[in-house]
């Protein structure tokens, strides 16, 4: 079994855009850390949250004294000491200076784009309308990465 942590953002982003079921149809159960319950979340994240699948555990996460960490946001950082903790296969992040750290640290990564991209080469979703739906959020992008993505889908 493949174990999966995420950062909250991946999180957040594909509950906002009704694509959150994707990650129970491509990996079998997700690790989130506690955070994702914090009050500055969106109400539609919140309400996912306080209702949250069973293919999806949220866990409390213990400080750590990594000072590779130390530059991280507490999200990026929970996602790693957690993923370290339970020995995870894969970390769900999008903050780059976060998934450089995770890589340093042996994980393999992706992010909501990776996630979307997976599920639409699984033709589980039509890509370009979850990218659209992306838009209206406020994940940032760049265009250049979004367009490569779907030349690719295209075959081209």
């Amino acid at each position: 079994m493949l174990l999966v942590v995420a950062d909250t953002s991946p999180i957040r982003y594909l509950v906002q855009i009704d694509q959150i079921d994707l990650l129970a149809r491509l990996f079998e159960e997700v690790v989130v850390a506690d955070e994702l319950r914090h009050a500055s979340a969106p109400p539609k994240v919140q309400a996912f949250i306080n209702h949250a699948p069973f293919w999806l555990k949220v866990s409390p996460v213990t400080g750590t004294d990594d000072p590779a960490l130390d530059s991280l946001d507490p999200g990026e950082r929970s996602a790693i000491v957690l993923a370290l903790f339970l020995k995870a296969d894969l970390i769900l992040i999008d903050d780059r200076k976060g998934a450089s750290v995770a890589r340093t640290k042996g994980f393999e990564i992706t992010g909501t784009l990776g996630v979307l991209d997976l599920a639409a080469r699984r033709r589980l979703i039509d890509l370009k309308d979850a990218l659209d739906r992306l838009k209206s959020t406020n994940f940032r992008y760049r265009q250049a990465i979004m367009d490569q993505l779907l030349d690719q889908q295209d075959g081209g």
